[in-house]
């Protein structure tokens, strides 16, 4: 399926999608992992909720994000918005 077709995306390209952002996900959530370890915010410290590990998950929650919505990005420009 190529821009601007009415048809809808086949399973295949769905299916495509979903590992896209999972792949995306899970790589950009480690991302934020090792960034926050390099700057010693380790989400995963036994230490409690202090500043610095609220500040870990929050680069984890990020990196996770950002991942999902470079692929999404890189799904709508190969194949379209699945949506329309």
């Amino acid at each position: 399926m190529t821009r601007g077709e009415d048809t809808q995306p086949s399973n295949r390209q769905l299916l495509l999608l979903g590992v896209a952002q999972a792949a995306g996900f899970l790589l950009g959530a480690l991302l934020g992992r090792w960034l926050g370890l390099m700057f010693g915010w380790d989400a995963l410290a036994s230490e409690g909720y202090t500043g610095r590990a609220m500040g870990g998950i929050a680069l984890i929650g990020a990196g996770g994000g950002a991942g999902v919505q470079l692929a999404r990005r890189w799904y709508r420009g190969r194949y379209g918005d699945p949506r329309s």
